[in-house]
């Protein structure tokens, strides 16, 4: 992507009333104002309200919100320009059960109050490849970021990961869910050759296809995030 398109994404991004991008020295000073009051003053329905982190273009945030009315779905990402297709696309189509938060996932908490999220969707992320501490600590569903879920999710908060890498899936499987003793609701290292008939399967992002199409396979996990 160009600077000069990039540029331009940005600016349009200031036009959607479902978008919000606070930065940390304001959040610190003033706090957000929506946290917990998304249903009330926000979405104005008492919805559950589920989460896509690192939702990138928003393929899977507007996916699922176009499937469920009755959820308010928010997508989350520091990447700006990204998050400007699934903008458009819910303003196109009229969805009013989607928002997006510009910002980085380690400053979630921030965002929302106990007990305000019902689900969590982490699809595709960056693996951080690598062994030892310091990789695994940046991974989504690392002990560290499932701390800060714990701040938000609801007492049966529902975690699920989609992703292309073994890395990810096997830390995700063996190192966090097994050693925390979690609940484990789904494990597929292979959804599409799954013959279980799951809704997960019904929305694909363009990199998702493009993996597929090159003959990776795509695993996926459920969880509770607390005991």
């Amino acid at each position: 992507m160009s600077k000069k398109n990039k540029l331009q994404k940005f600016e349009e991004n200031r036009s959607f009333d479902n978008l919000f991008q606070y930065s940390y020295e304001r959040i610190m000073e003033e706090g957000f104002p929506l946290k917990g009051r998304w249903g009330t003053d926000f979405f104005h329905n008492d919805h559950p309200v589920v989460l896509e982190l690192g939702c990138g273009k928003g393929e899977y945030t507007v996916g699922l919100a176009q499937v469920h009315p009755e959820i308010n779905y928010i997508g989350v990402d520091i990447k700006g320009a990204r998050m400007w297709r699934g903008l458009t696309q819910a303003r196109e189509e009229g969805l009013h059960n989607v928002a997006f938060i510009r910002t980085r996932i380690d400053q979630i908490e921030h965002f929302f109050g106990p007990g305000e999220v019902q689900e969590i969707w982490v699809t595709f992320p960056d693996p951080h490849p690598g062994e030892g501490e310091r990789n695994a600590r940046h991974r989504l569903t690392s002990p560290e970021f499932l701390e800060r879920y714990r701040k938000i999710v609801t007492s049966d908060g529902i975690l699920n990961l989609k992703t292309d890498s073994p890395i990810m899936y096997a830390f995700t499987l063996h190192e966090v869910i097994e050693k925390q003793g979690l609940p484990l609701l789904y494990a597929t290292d292979d959804l599409y050759a799954n013959q279980d008939d799951l809704e997960v399967k019904n929305i694909r992002t363009f990199y998702e296809q493009m993996w597929l199409n090159q003959g990776l396979t795509i695993k996926y996990l459920r969880f509770k995030i607390n005991l």
